[in-house]
């Protein structure tokens, strides 16, 4: 399990209203460095810049949310602010403030504040809704709540953007009579390097950790699948699941899901909820095993349950990360590449960086904001269309991918 758990007692940390550090840092092309080393990014396209202008220019608040489909996304998301000569806030998870003083104060500087995603941070939702209500910057929110590394898919959106955006629409309905508008985005990364040898190293390195020989007399696409049921039927065989080769593999996930969910709904909730998303199901478990880990009156067995739960949920978010059929339906050069490097990081909790990747950044069409609670048989209304907006954008943009050569 990936250091996205911080054992201490939450500390919200606020914004820095002042915004010259930001534009200064912006200007020293510190970004396209950071990036680059970090998270191999050397390229990048902004679209849709015209929309936001307009936004700007009318003086709407403006919450943006963009699809998370890898960790380099709130970096990214500054070539839009670059470009635009516009600073931004982030909503950032509190984890990524507690890398280093350094890391910490860099974040700040960049516009973001924390939100403790395993519990209810009454602070970070006030000091997004206050940025909303006074216009100050453009926030940055990710619906998805985390990291899926599947592009071109959306995983369920959270409705917390839609209650900040909302009540910020009506405390500035009444304040002067200002609009709050939406701008749905669409992230998308191209890999322009060789996946044949990118997927190659990787697939080797992986077959030799399951003490396989290497299996590159396959082609690329038959090795990803071989390899992608036999890790899933060996967390299924931990689990004390019977690997079923006649069920489809979204319903094998689904079952394993529930395994590790289930139990601990009974226990933690009063009952299993397998009807609901499974990030909601997720979210809903971390806000009452995680909160107290870091209270000094527990006994250290019930710390180490608790770890252990915290580490079943974390299994049933990479699981469900992995969509039916993703390569085999639309076998693209960066599928694979995604495929590739969620099996490194589930098997070694970190992927290596491939470089050669250009980041196309979408801005969509500007939704305005209601100041009435709605609610539709299919959930929030707002998000319904944020979600419709960003898949839209990415069905379009998943053809501007290569494919791979090798499908069988």
């Amino acid at each position: 399990m990936q250091e996205v758990f911080i054992e201490k007692p939450y500390q919200f940390v606020p914004r820095l209203k002042s915004s010259w550090r930001q534009r200064l840092l912006l200007k020293t092309g510190w970004l396209k460095r950071v990036i680059r080393k970090r998270e191999g990014v050397v390229a990048h396209e902004c679209r849709g810049l015209e929309k936001l202008s307009r936004s700007l220019a009318a003086g709407h608040s403006i919450i943006l949310t963009p699809n998370h489909p890898r960790t380099a996304d709130p970096l990214a998301m500054y070539f839009l602010a670059n470009e635009l000569s516009q600073p931004f806030y982030t909503m950032a998870s509190w984890h990524l403030f507690n890398h280093g003083r350094l890391s910490r104060r860099v974040l700040r500087l960049m516009g973001g504040f924390s939100v403790n995603r395993e519990g209810l941070d009454r602070q970070a939702i006030e000091e997004a809704i206050e940025i909303l209500q006074h216009a100050e910057r453009p926030l940055i929110m990710f619906p998805e709540g985390t990291t899926s590394r599947t592009n071109d898919q959306l995983m369920s959106l959270m409705e917390g953007p839609s209650f900040i955006a909302r009540t910020a629409a009506k405390r500035r309905a009444k304040q002067d009579g200002g609009r709050v508008v939406a701008h749905p985005v669409a992230v998308k990364y191209l890999f322009q390097g060789d996946i044949q040898k990118v997927g190659s190293q990787v697939l080797s390195d992986i077959e030799k950790r399951l003490s396989w020989r290497s299996q590159d007399d396959l082609p690329m696409i038959e090795r990803l699948v071989k390899v992608g049921r036999t890790i899933l039927a060996l967390k299924e065989l931990e689990y004390g699941i019977e690997p079923d080769s006649k069920m489809s593999l979204r319903d094998r996930q689904t079952r394993l899901v529930n395994r590790l969910l289930c139990p601990l709904e009974e226990q933690w909730l009063g009952a299993a909820r397998s009807e609901e998303g499974v990030q909601i199901r997720i979210k809903n478990l971390r806000m009452k095993i995680f909160p107290q880990i870091s209270k000094s009156d527990l006994e250290p067995n019930e710390i180490q349950q608790r770890w252990r739960a915290m580490h079943d949920t974390y299994l049933a978010q990479q699981v469900d990360c992995y969509p039916g059929r993703y390569v085999r339906d639309f076998p693209s050069v960066d599928r694979v590449l995604e495929t590739l490097e969620k099996f490194e990081e589930d098997l070694t909790e970190q992927a290596r960086v491939h470089g050669q990747m250009k980041v196309v950044i979408q801005v969509g069409d500007p939704i305005e904001v209601s100041t009435k609670r709605e609610r539709a048989s299919d959930g929030d209304p707002l998000m319904s269309q944020i979600k419709d907006s960003i898949t839209g954008m990415l069905q379009t943009l998943q053809h501007e991918s290569k494919m791979c050569e090798s499908v069988v």
